[in-house]
């Protein structure tokens, strides 16, 4: 994962950038964090430090314990110039919040404490996100800072419009979410290489009713395929998420369609199948249901109901009937036990799909309900690729790394230079 260097501001939404760091950890990154002396006053080094694991620098002076070494790093052997050296080694330095003053400061090249002077020493991606009040942010003099960084190519990330700090006061300048400020940041180091892609994606368990307040369901909470969807828009491409029963927070850039049951989940995805070029069928679709739900509550006191089920449409065998020839399907298999691979392998032999996705959900803390999985991409050019035990972060970019060799390996057998699909390029 990445080294990001985060730099905070004296701003009321300083308190967001903990919880910023928080998930960029939780995903993985390495942080390191440089405060101006302003921001103290809202959020102590001691909570950064806590999070991170590292050194928290106020002044370019004082010394870095770590050797501007960042988490999981060796320390070096010499002391190295604190303000060179951390941003020297970041790859992303994010500055959230960036009030008017700091700003300011960025726009007129001015280096007056640590964060500013990094930011001028910076060979990696820098990204801005604003955070004031509303009169502040909408000022000519702000608005002409931002565009002159823009112009630079500094990324500025949009504040929000809402409530702000003065009570009762509502307007735009409200910082981004956490969750938006690290995924516009990890957009910024990913190269774009599914741009002009249309890329599908299920997420999610469905529920067939039993009646008007039961279902059979399943535990899938959907985790896997918002990863998925967000690594693939972070890669460039136009994504649609068909999500059942999703209580997750919606990837920005992705538009979302939701489902309930198993023939919902069919329409939805039969919509939407001529107009996607690659297919993430990650949604735990149920394979039975009952053959007559009651449009009412069953009452207890009517005794133990007799429940007789049916099966549900095949929804990737469906899809993949009904596919074009440049499509790239990607299914996924929860088996449970040794035999997992094998029959994973079964799964996309039978349903004829590009790649299938294993895992084995016999091993407690992976698959279901859980932020992590460990699984087996089986292709139909016979790779198999075993992702260790990680975060589903991690399993969405091998997923999708190999639809990428996948469709490149397409592409390289065609030899009339002709594009397969005729139609105009989508959108990005």
């Amino acid at each position: 994962m990445a080294r990001l260097l985060l730099g905070v501001s004296g701003g009321i939404a300083a308190y967001k950038a903990l919880e910023a760091a928080r998930l960029a950890v939780k995903r993985g990154h390495a942080v390191r964090v440089v405060q101006t002396p302003a921001s103290e006053r809202f959020v102590g080094r001691a909570s950064f430090e806590a999070i991170t694991g590292a050194p928290v620098l106020v002044s370019e002076f004082e010394p870095d314990p770590a050797r501007g070494a960042y988490p999981g790093e060796p320390l070096p052997e010499r002391a190295p110039i604190s303000h060179l050296a951390l941003v020297e080694r970041a790859e992303l330095y994010l500055i959230a919040p960036a009030t008017a003053n700091t700003l300011a400061k960025l726009a007129h090249g001015q280096a007056d404490n640590l964060l500013t002077a990094a930011a001028l020493a910076a060979a990696c991606p820098v990204a801005v996100a604003p955070a004031m009040n509303n009169r502040m942010y909408l000022n000519p003099a702000t608005q002409a800072n931002l565009d002159a960084l823009e112009r630079r190519g500094v990324a500025v990330i949009a504040p929000t419009e809402g409530p702000l700090a003065s009570h009762g006061e509502q307007g735009v300048g409200r910082l981004a979410e956490p969750a938006e400020l690290l995924d516009a940041g990890e957009a910024l180091l990913t190269p774009p290489t599914y741009a002009g892609v249309r890329v599908l994606v299920t997420a999610g368990g469905t529920r067939e009713p039993i009646d008007s307040v039961r279902f059979l369901g399943n535990r899938s909470s959907g985790r896997m395929g918002y990863a998925l969807a967000r690594e693939a828009v972070r890669r460039g491409a136009e994504v649609t998420l068909i999500a059942a029963n999703v209580a997750l927070e919606v990837p920005a850039g992705v538009r979302l369609v939701k489902v309930q049951t198993a023939a919902e989940m069919a329409d939805a995805c039969g919509n939407e199948l001529d107009a996607c070029d690659v297919l993430l069928m990650s949604a735990a679709v149920a394979d039975f249901r009952p053959a007559a739900a009651v449009n009412r509550k069953i009452k207890k006191d009517e005794g133990i109901p007799k429940l007789e089920l049916e099966p549900t449409e095949d929804v990737l065998r469906l899809l993949a009937e009904h596919r074009r020839a440049d499509q790239v399907i990607v299914g996924f298999a929860a088996e449970h036990g040794e035999a997992a691979v094998e029959l994973g392998r079964g799964k996309l032999e039978r349903k004829r799909l590009d790649a299938v996705v294993v895992n084995d959900i016999s091993r407690a803390g992976v698959g279901f309900e859980s932020d992590e999985n460990e699984v087996t991409i089986l292709t139909v050019d016979g790779e198999q690729r075993h992702v260790p035990r990680s975060r589903k972060e991690r399993v969405a970019r091998a997923v999708l790394d190999e639809v990428e060799r996948l469709r490149a390996a397409r592409e390289g057998t065609r030899t009339d230079g002709a594009r397969a699909d005729t139609r105009s390029p989508a959108r990005v």
